[in-house]
């Protein structure tokens, strides 16, 4: 018995999601070239934290269980490369956690090279377990967050990301992106599907599994959904698939701009408006539209090719690729199409361009010798620098939620794969090892799930 498209797509809206996060969750005016300055990105200090042995309260735990949920902090601490797990031989200090009552000698954990120390405590909750934890400034010797997470009790990986990302906060101000997802396409059964994995590579698994062509999946802005462009036979169109049992899963906006192909949606930063590529009287042009569908209002109207929209932080603005000028370059516009003004003016061949977080930087890739590398540029055109140069194509750059890191797909190995490094392009992590051809990732949101209630 062969399933409907429909139902397969509603069976995987509950799947995908993969271990459930069971934590608390209270816790056209052209203007001529700027003067461009290439810069070359440098190293920045990382700092240490100790992650002690959690202390075992009430019924036994299972040691197994207390040291697997400290190897799943160090681990995610590792990836975030903002605040790297102390080495264990260096520790000056005990290896368990203090009582709540026991004094810590913070002159010990200075000596070890430690800017922070995580102690916490385990026990049973019902059907799962609780994390306590504590996370203490060395040098002040005074507590900076202290809360509580709860985990299953049989995958811990989950709770030591989101306690990894709690420490990275606690001590450089900015919360980690290990318990965020990534979303991409992969060919790898035979058929492009989009797939979702761990920010750190891990439990990669479908999202879909209908047998038709996808791309370029979007994360909603609340992370519960995903949005991609789905080639099923007619023209192509929107699909969305949602962990939400409230957002009904399957195509939408079928009715906007009927028998237009319509693809590349992006979601303004409220959630409620897409920017959107469609293809009028032989021209690929930008449109933005209410999510629930409204008319659409056309932003761009030209005969050359614009696509790839992006929208700023603060959903005023929207960078695009056009070759109006006669080979692709990028072009920032207002959200309503107005003001207008080319924003690249090095390079042949510019596209992909994706918004950071802070609105300070354009992510993009170039062609140099036939293969494509990313480079960084602010808004305003004047600082221009590559962060990845390689003799294979880097492509399709898209940002953390913290600003920290890029993914991004590229051929260094032979075939595509998703790779993520520092926005400075050190620390390059490759994701997927498996055969098949993986791209066009796209970095989600963080999402209330994984944040640890306060006391």
């Amino acid at each position: 018995m062969q399933l409907s498209k429909r139902c397969v797509i509603a069976f995987l809206a509950l799947s995908w999601l993969g271990v459930p996060a069971a934590f608390a969750t209270d816790l056209s005016n052209e203007k001529g070239p700027l003067p461009t300055l290439e810069i070359t990105p440098g190293g920045g200090k990382s700092f240490r934290a100790a992650v002690l042995r959690f202390r075992e309260v009430g019924p036994p735990v299972g040691e197994e269980r207390i040291e697997s949920l400290r190897d799943e902090i160090e681990r995610a601490l590792s990836f975030s490369s903002e605040v790297l797990p102390l080495a264990r031989a260096a520790y000056l200090g005990p290896d368990l956690s203090p009582a709540e009552d026991e004094p810590v000698d913070c002159d010990a954990w200075k000596q070890s090279g430690a800017d922070a120390i995580v102690t916490g405590e385990v026990r049973r909750e019902a059907a799962q377990l609780r994390a306590d934890l504590r996370i203490l400034d060395v040098a002040r010797c005074a507590d900076l967050k202290s809360g509580k997470v709860l985990a299953d009790r049989n995958d811990l990986a989950p709770a030591g990301r989101t306690i990894a990302d709690e420490v990275v906060e606690a001590v450089t101000g900015l919360r980690g992106v290990s318990a965020t997802e990534i979303a991409f396409v992969s060919d790898r059964t035979g058929d492009r599907e989009i797939y979702v994995m761990s920010a750190d590579g891990r439990d990669q698994r479908p999202a879909t599994a209908s047998r038709t062509l996808k791309m370029f999946p979007e994360w909603t802005p609340d992370g519960r959904s995903l949005l991609f462009t789905n080639y099923d036979g007619g023209a192509p169109g929107f699909t969305i698939i949602s962990r939400s049992s409230d957002i009904q899963a399957g195509p939408i906006l079928r009715k906007l701009l009927d028998g237009l192909p319509k693809y590349r949606g992006r979601f303004d930063p409220s959630g409620e408006e897409l920017a959107m590529v469609s293809s009028v009287d032989g021209a690929a042009e930008i449109f933005r539209v209410r999510r629930k569908g409204a008319e659409p209002r056309r932003l761009t109207n030209h005969p050359a090719i614009d696509i790839s929209p992006s929208w700023s932080p603060d959903g005023r603005q929207l960078v695009f690729c056009s070759d109006r000028s006669g080979a692709p370059q990028l072009y920032i516009m207002d959200r309503d199409g107005g003001n207008l003004r080319r924003l690249t003016y090095t390079g042949a061949y510019n596209a992909s361009p994706v918004w950071s977080p802070d609105g300070k930087w354009i992510a993009y890739e170039t062609r140099v010798r036939g293969q494509f590398d990313i480079w960084l540029i602010d808004p305003s055109g004047q600082v221009n620098f590559p962060i990845v140069q390689h003799a294979r194509s880097d492509e399709a750059p898209s940002w953390a939620p913290d600003g920290r890191k890029l993914a991004f797909s590229s051929s260094r190995r032979g075939r595509f794969d998703i790779y993520v490094m520092d926005w400075n392009g050190e620390n390059l992590q490759r994701m997927t090892r498996r055969a098949g051809k993986n791209i066009q990732p796209d970095w989600g949101p963080r999402t209330d799930a994984g944040e640890p209630k306060r006391p």
